[in-house]
């Protein structure tokens, strides 16, 4: 059965980090690209950040470039996304996403304020 389990969002200030983790289990994410999608109140989801299956090429959304990086454990099987010198338009739940799969986590929440 397939579980993806994102974890580690919290209140943080501005200027703040975070690192985000999603934990799958049921396949492994040493096979397949991944990306992290976001989706704030009221908005639409946005694409974050996106990583191939080997880990070599990753790609990022204009407004967290340089200030995010995507990365992936394969022995923990797990994908995450450190988030550095967060603004309050971070604020958004945040989750993993496997490409070309519909299988989904329950996402979690980051929230950027002083």
């Amino acid at each position: 059965q397939v579980q993806l389990v994102e974890s580690g969002g919290a209140l943080v200030q501005p200027g703040g980090s975070l690192r985000l983790s999603c934990e799958a289990s049921g396949f492994s994410v040493s096979a397949y690209a991944m990306s992290w999608v976001r989706q704030a109140p009221g908005k639409a989801f946005e694409w974050v950040s996106s990583q191939t299956s080997g880990g070599s090429c990753t790609s990022y959304t204009e407004s967290v470039k340089g200030r995010f990086t995507i990365s992936r454990d394969n022995t923990k099987n797990t994908l995450y996304l450190q988030k550095n010198s967060l603004k309050p338009e971070d604020t958004a739940v945040y989750y993993c996403r496997v490409h070309g799969k519909q299988w989904k986590g329950q996402g979690t929440q980051v929230t950027v304020s002083s």
